[in-house]
């Protein structure tokens, strides 16, 4: 699992898949759960990362420390 946060989107996106199995356009269904998570699915409709909006108001500083920086 790795998780990424973009300070500037102010959003997390956890991914559930392998870096083997990043490829581009991996996500083949987005699925909203509510105005701020996504989920992702790939081909086979399963789910490979999880997009969390206004992450700093939604997760703790715990798991945003964790996430590596991208913007």
């Amino acid at each position: 699992m790795k998780i990424t946060y973009d300070k500037s989107a102010d959003a997390v996106y956890i991914y559930l898949i392998s870096d083997e199995e990043l490829k581009p356009s991996w996500v083949k269904k987005t699925q909203p759960c509510d105005t701020s998570i996504n989920l992702d699915f790939d081909d086979k409709g399963r789910l490979g990362g999880i997009e969390v909006l206004n992450a700093s108001l939604k997760l703790s500083q715990e798991v945003l420390s964790m996430a590596k920086i991208i913007g």
